[in-house]
């Protein structure tokens, strides 16, 4: 069993309230193979939501209002993570670029496009406790 951000699975859970499907993460979602969360909804962000990218300077997550949801994101982050303990996850399949689920490489902040080498707060929990996370 692995875990996949439920955007790409199809689940209308995005901030702009759409999904970012991926045929074979919804299939594998079908068959039982993954279990979909969306952190960000987890944590009591609704959808849809404002953008929120992580000010790489302050490491907070800031919404495009320039209110600080950090303790939101932190809370799903939490919630997945009690998931993954749950059905004893060792891989995760995360929506990249995300400032919960992204792997690698993130939004730097700004709200113009520019992407900062780093993990959304999800992406980074869930590896320090030792579950291989890839982002697509």
């Amino acid at each position: 069993m692995i875990l996949v951000s439920a955007c790409l699975a199809g689940v209308d859970c995005a901030w702009d309230g759409k999904n970012r499907l991926d045929p074979k993460i919804k299939e594998m979602v079908d068959k039982k193979e993954a279990i979909a969360v969306c952190p960000e909804v987890l944590g009591g962000r609704g959808i849809p939501r404002t953008k929120t990218e992580i000010r790489v300077s302050t490491a907070k997550v800031i919404d495009e209002n320039g209110v600080d949801v950090t303790a939101e994101l932190l809370k799903g982050a939490e919630k997945t993570l009690e998931i993954a303990k749950k059905y004893n996850i060792k891989e995760a399949i995360l929506k990249s670029k995300s400032p919960s689920c992204g792997v690698g490489k993130i939004y730097d902040g700004s709200f113009k496009g520019k992407l900062a080498d780093g993990d959304g707060i999800t992406a980074a929990l869930l590896k320090r406790e030792g579950i291989l996370c890839r982002g697509i």
